[in-house]
């Protein structure tokens, strides 16, 4: 008697959770074989997020990050080859947007509360003297030790511009090791793609188109991407006339003009997240022309006017 096994093609089911990390809302989704196991994939997830927030938070006393600030003007720190490399990227990032995103800006933070708490505008004197403690050029890497000094005393890094884009690459490249065929990972707005949902279809983003209303108006197709947006509705305050960001720019000590909301499009979640906050300091002329000169990025920003532009590749309905 002969016998025959016939295969079955495997069935895919979609998995979802949320949680709260780094500050704002981690929302994961992925594609596995059975939905136990695709929790099971979110736990590691969620787990690898835990462990990026330890290393580069310079809220905790305790990171690799803290220990650099702590003994900036004092002496050089051995750190993790990954949080070394983090910083030597984020040093060309600097070189390559002239200084509009800095790791260093830190310390502006100081002066500029702009969480509701502030109650008068920082004189030019304040900014000034936050000013002598920021530049990327200050942060000095020695490659042979692993270590990383910022040479002048109060000097501070931190990741805000970089940090998610970051994690949410790690996580990516964690659950692809793993083999989770296909999945979405949004860290606060930090989002990265690989495979396709379910059905096949590819992974979408909405684009709000400020001219028009009533929600989104086009969807953009995201496949093994990623895309991060900034925006200046976040924290901010009113002065006069004059709408003050959250985002400041290091090179002038403050608040970014003249934007309202930048996405850009990339190959991955940490690149996406450094543009989009540099593009959002540079402005719109100067943050279209880098974008149309580097390959396999696009961006979307909307001026202060409400107004939508797009870099060369970016086909909207």
């Amino acid at each position: 008697m002969t016998c025959f096994a016939y295969g079955q093609e495997k069935q895919y089911v979609t998995v979802k959770k949320s949680y709260e990390v780094m500050g704002g809302e981690f929302d994961i989704t992925v594609i596995s074989e059975d939905e136990e196991l695709g929790y099971i994939y979110i736990l590691e997830a969620l787990a690898e997020v835990q462990r990026i927030e330890k290393l580069i938070s310079s809220w905790d006393e305790e990171s690799e990050t803290s220990l650099v600030n702590k003994n900036a003007g004092i002496k050089p720190i051995p750190v993790s080859w990954e949080l070394y490399k983090l910083i030597e990227r984020s040093i060309l990032l600097s070189e390559i947007t002239d200084g509009a995103f800095d790791i260093t800006f830190t310390t502006l933070n100081d002066i500029w509360k702009l969480d509701g708490t502030m109650e008068a505008i920082p004189t030019s004197a304040e900014v000034n003297e936050v000013k002598s403690k920021i530049g990327y050029k200050n942060i000095i890497l020695n490659s042979k030790d692993q270590t990383v000094y910022l040479n002048k005393k109060g000097m501070r890094i931190s990741f805000g511009g970089i940090g998610k884009g970051f994690a949410a690459d790690k996580v990516k490249a964690l659950l692809v090791s793993n083999e989770v065929k296909a999945g979405i990972i949004n860290i606060d707005g930090d989002i990265t793609t690989w495979g396709t949902k379910v059905t096949g279809d590819k992974w979408l983003i909405g684009v709000v188109n400020p001219d028009q209303k009533g929600g989104i108006s086009s969807w953009i197709p995201i496949l093994e991407s990623s895309v991060a947006t900034t925006g200046g509705d976040g924290n901010f305050i009113l002065s006069g006339n004059e709408k003050y960001t959250h985002i400041i720019n290091p090179k002038t000590g403050y608040p970014a003009t003249g934007i309202n909301s930048v996405s850009v499009f990339a190959k991955s979640a940490e690149t996406s997240d450094a543009l989009a906050t540099s593009i959002f300091v540079m402005g719109l002329d100067a943050g279209l022309a880098l974008i149309n000169q580097l390959g396999d990025t696009e961006v979307i920003i909307v001026d202060s006017n409400n107004k939508m532009h797009k870099s060369n590749g970016i086909l909207l309905n």
